[in-house]
């Protein structure tokens, strides 16, 4: 019920706000608005207010909507209204009025990302976990622990990093522009300060999936090597471990985090037989040596070493938040960010760079929506900011349905001084339509592909 509630909500008000921005630029270009209407099929609520010419309507579909004007193209216009159609209307009025729909989006979403800016997020610090193994990270020389302090493109200035989700984006960003990041690192006491550069321009990464962090090596954020709950007569459990040990070193390899802790656990294997080790450990402030054996276990087709216990913490947080105009300046920066790596993205799986599979529809969005919404109210924010981005992008394509497709009709229009011709016009929205048909048709299968998968 919370998956088709957050969904409607999400869906009807992004709709609302794309047609007020047609609507708004509309009137302020003198033209008369005959209905605003939220939705397709049977109206379910409709009013006029008094004095105005606009019927505001909503429907029971919320999965579209549309802004119909005074327009002789589409019904014979009395003389004395001539001036207040849409098609009368100099090029630039006609421009303006198809644009605001989709600036609309992009700034709701500015506004989504200062509001979360202001209110402030706690997120994960920038103390990174041990990198995988043959990572661009290890052969860069991190080797966890470390504290991010500012980062940046190569060839850029370096910034604060705030958070572990800032660094990740940048990472993200680096890895599909094709730019190497460099990290300013320390420690927790502020001092060994040096620089790493990753060279993510020479990955070649097309898509923003699970394994381009682990080709990075960057996964997760510092979590300590710490015993969590210990199940009885398991291997931890016979060996004396207890919950909030503290894990230091494990025979003589030094242990920097959980992550590496599990896979010593996991590599603790001779063919079929487990290899004991004595394990350093703290507790109450005092170390002692415990000797640990554990359990062998066939996953699949390997062997591996299992201790019957939860290995790890929740990584500390930090929290973020910006002041009245750093953060509306944020949201800016936020929005063009998610707005170009969009359009990349898009311009990639045309070129048949990147896969098809990035193309989500409305059950995958549905689910987001849902699962943001049971997350808390900022999470909901920010799958709605990443929405509207979405749609503003989305609908400033020029495909001759979409709003860049009549910003394209204009554009000719300027360059030739000639309006685009009936037969292009109907020629082009027929192919318009059928590519907009296959984009959905794929997004739909790729729903339902992750969903039944």
């Amino acid at each position: 019920m919370l998956t088709v509630l957050a969904f409607l909500v999400a869906l009807g008000l992004l709709i609302a706000i794309h047609e007020y921005g047609h609507y708004r630029m509309a009137v302020a270009c003198g033209v008369k608005v005959l209905r605003f209407a939220v939705g397709f099929g049977r109206p379910l609520l409709r009013w006029q207010p008094q004095g105005s010419s606009t019927e505001f309507v909503l429907c029971a579909f919320p999965v579209g909507g549309y802004v119909r004007m005074l327009d002789e193209r589409e019904a014979p216009v009395a003389a004395q209204e001539r001036h207040l159609a849409f098609n009368t209307q100099p090029l630039r009025s006609r421009a303006l009025i198809v644009a605001a729909g989709p600036v609309a989006n992009l700034l709701l979403a500015v506004c989504l990302y200062a509001v979360i800016n202001w209110s402030g997020v706690e997120h994960p610090k920038a103390v990174l976990a041990s990198p995988l193994s043959g990572s661009v990270a290890q052969r860069a020389g991190l080797q966890g622990g470390e504290r991010v302090e500012r980062a940046g493109f190569d060839a850029d200035a370096v910034q604060e990093v705030r958070s572990f989700d800032e660094l990740r984006w940048l990472l993200t960003r680096g890895a599909l522009e094709g730019r190497d990041v460099r990290l300013v690192l320390g420690d927790e006491q502020g001092g060994h300060v040096r620089e790493v550069v990753l060279p993510l321009a020479q990955m070649g990464a097309q898509e923003a999936d699970a394994d381009l962090f682990r080709r990075i090596g960057i996964v997760a954020p510092f979590t300590r090597a710490v015993m969590g709950e210990v199940m009885p007569g398991g291997a931890a459990d016979q060996a004396g471990l207890r919950q909030g040990d503290v894990v230091l070193r494990v025979g003589e390899q030094a242990v920097v985090d959980w992550r590496q802790l599990r896979e010593l656990i996991r590599a603790s294997v001779q063919g079929t037989e487990p290899v004991a080790s004595n394990w350093w450990i703290r507790r109450a402030g005092m170390e002692q040596s415990i000797f640990v054996r554990p359990e062998a276990r066939q996953e699949g087709d390997l062997w591996i070493g299992k201790i019957s216990a939860y290995v790890g913490a929740a990584p500390e947080f930090v929290t973020v938040r910006l002041g009245p105009l750093d953060g509306l300046w944020q949201g800016v920066v936020q929005t063009w960010e998610v707005s170009a790596l969009s359009l990349r993205m898009m311009g990639r799986m045309l070129l048949g760079e990147a896969s098809l599979k990035n193309l989500s529809g409305p059950l995958t969005i549905a689910d987001y929506a849902g699962k943001s919404a049971s997350m808390g109210l900022i999470q909901y924010l920010t799958f709605l900011a990443l929405i509207s981005v979405s749609l503003g992008v989305l609908n400033l394509l020029p495909l001759p349905v979409l709003d860049g497709g009549h910003l394209m009709y204009y554009l000719w229009e300027g360059l030739t001084g000639k309006s685009v011709s009936d037969a292009w016009m109907d020629g082009l929205q027929r192919g318009g339509l059928a590519v907009l048909i296959i984009m959905m048709s794929i997004a739909l299968f790729n729903d339902l592909s992750r969903l039944l998968g």
